[in-house]
C-alpha cells in the first residue's frame, strides 16, 4: 500500500515548488505567428505566440540593423486577456477591432477594441473547438470562418458570435479533403473559400446515441483506430456556403506546387491571386485563384536576402501596395512590394530582438523528456 503523506513530505513539496530553475531554455523575445495590417489607421498588428501577446506598431516602422528591437506602440497581454498560443488574427476594416485565435490551452477566439492596451479583458470571447488555427471573415455576409487542425474541419460562425454560440455550418468528412487545415481565406468576388492543409488526417465515426453539439466537429475521441494517414500538402477550394461532407471544387496539390506546411493565406481580389506562407520551405508562394491540380506558383518569394524564416503569417495591404510576412524563425516581420518575387530584400523590417539572435522556435513543447544516455532534452514541438 502507498505510504501516507507526512508533514515532512508537505514541507519538502513546498520547498520544491519555490525552487528556482538552474537555467531556462526559452526565447526572451517575441515570436511572430501572425500579422494583420490596418491601413486606415496606419498600423500593423502582430501576434506574439511566445509570450501570449498582441503587439501593435506603426505601419512604417523600420528597425535599424544596429538596434536591439523596435518597441511597439502598445501591446495586449496578461492573465486577463485570455490569450494563449495565439496563432491567427483578423482586423475589422471599419472599427479596427482585433480578433485573435487561440490554438491551444484556452479554447476560444477573443475580440479586443482598437483602443485595448495592457492586461485587459476581451470585449467578446467565443468558445471554439480545440485546435482552432486559422481565421477569415466575410464582411458582406457577416460570417467568420475558422479552421480546426486536429479534427480536419472548418467551422463557420456569425461574425458577432460570442460565449457558447454554436457554429452555423461545419465542413468535415472523408470527401472534404481537409487534412490538418491551417490557413483560410475568403474570396468574396467568386464566393470561394481556400484552406491550406498540412496533410495528416484520420477518419472519425459518428455516434447516433450521442450526436453532440450542433455543427461541432467530431473530435479525436471519435477517431477510427488505424485510419490515420499522411497526404501531400494541399490547398482545397470550396463554395462559400459549403457544409457537411462537401467535396472541394478544386485541389492544388503536387510537387510543382512547392507546398510544404502551408500556413496562413491571403487573397488579392484585384489581381485574382492567392498568397501562401509556406512555413517549412521559408518561402511565400503566389497562385492564381483559379489554379487547380499540380499547378506551379505564379511567383515565389524565397532566398537569404528575403529574410523569410518559418513564415507563419501573411497579409496584404492593397492601399499601400505591400505584402507583410510574420516570420516565426527570426524575430522579424518583413514587408515587400506586393508583386515581389525571387530573392528580394524587404523594404522594411520590424524586429522584436537583436539581429541574428538565436531562436529556439518553441511552439507548444509538451511533454518534455530527458535522454539519460545522451544527456539530451527531447522536446516535441
Amino acid at each position: 500500500a502507498a505510504r501516507a503523506a507526512t508533514p515532512d513530505d508537505e514541507v519538502k513539496r513546498a520547498e520544491v515548488a519555490q525552487r528556482r530553475p538552474l537555467r531556462t531554455i526559452g526565447d526572451p523575445y517575441a515570436s511572430f505567428s501572425a500579422v494583420g495590417v490596418d491601413p486606415n489607421r496606419n498600423e500593423v498588428v502582430l501576434q506574439d505566440e511566445n509570450h501570449f501577446r498582441i503587439l501593435v506598431y506603426n505601419r512604417t516602422a523600420n528597425t535599424p540593423p544596429g538596434a536591439t528591437m523596435t518597441e511597439p506602440k502598445r501591446f495586449i497581454g496578461g492573465d486577463q486577456t485570455n490569450l494563449a498560443l495565439n496563432c491567427a488574427l483578423y482586423i475589422d476594416p471599419k472599427n479596427g477591432d482585433i480578433y485573435s485565435v487561440n490554438n491551444d490551452s484556452i479554447d476560444s477566439t477573443v475580440v479586443f477594441s482598437r483602443q485595448a492596451e495592457g492586461n485587459v479583458s476581451p470585449d467578446r470571447k467565443l468558445h471554439t473547438p480545440h485546435g482552432t488555427f486559422g481565421i477569415a471573415v466575410d464582411e458582406e455576409n457577416q460570417e467568420m470562418f475558422l479552421t480546426v487542425e486536429h479534427d480536419s474541419a472548418v467551422v463557420v460562425y456569425r461574425k458577432m458570435a460570442q460565449g457558447e454560440d454554436s457554429p452555423i455550418r461545419l465542413i468535415q468528412g472523408d470527401r472534404t479533403g481537409l487534412a490538418d487545415p491551417h490557413g483560410i481565406a475568403v474570396d468574396p468576388e467568386n464566393d470561394w473559400i481556400f484552406v491550406a492543409n498540412h496533410g495528416s488526417v484520420h477518419r472519425v465515426a459518428e455516434d447516433s446515441e450521442n450526436p453532440g453539439r450542433a455543427n461541432w466537429p467530431l473530435d479525436r475521441n471519435r477517431a477510427v483506430p488505424g485510419s490515420g494517414k499522411t497526404l501531400p500538402p494541399s490547398i482545397t477550394v470550396y463554395t462559400r456556403t459549403a457544409s457537411g461532407d462537401a467535396s472541394p471544387l478544386r485541389v492544388i496539390q503536387g510537387p510543382k506546387t512547392q507546398l510544404n506546411w502551408p500556413a496562413a493565406l491571403a487573397i488579392d481580389i484585384e489581381r485574382g491571386e492567392l498568397y501562401v506562407a509556406n512555413d517549412m520551405a521559408d518561402s511565400v508562394l503566389v497562385f492564381s485563384t483559379s489554379a487547380d491540380g499540380d499547378a506551379a506558383p505564379i511567383r515565389v518569394l524565397k532566398g537569404p536576402k528575403t529574410l523569410i524564416r518559418y513564415p507563419n503569417g501573411v497579409a496584404l495591404d492593397l492601399v499601400n501596395d505591400e505584402l507583410w510576412i510574420a516570420n516565426f524563425g527570426n524575430h522579424a516581420a518583413t514587408v515587400y512590394k506586393r508583386d515581389a518575387y525571387g530573392d528580394t530584400p524587404p523594404l522594411r523590417v520590424i524586429r522584436s530582438g537583436p539581429l541574428n539572435a538565436n531562436v529556439p522556435a518553441l511552439g507548444n513543447p509538451f511533454p518534455v523528456a530527458f535522454d539519460t544516455k545522451r544527456r539530451e532534452i527531447l522536446v516535441p514541438n
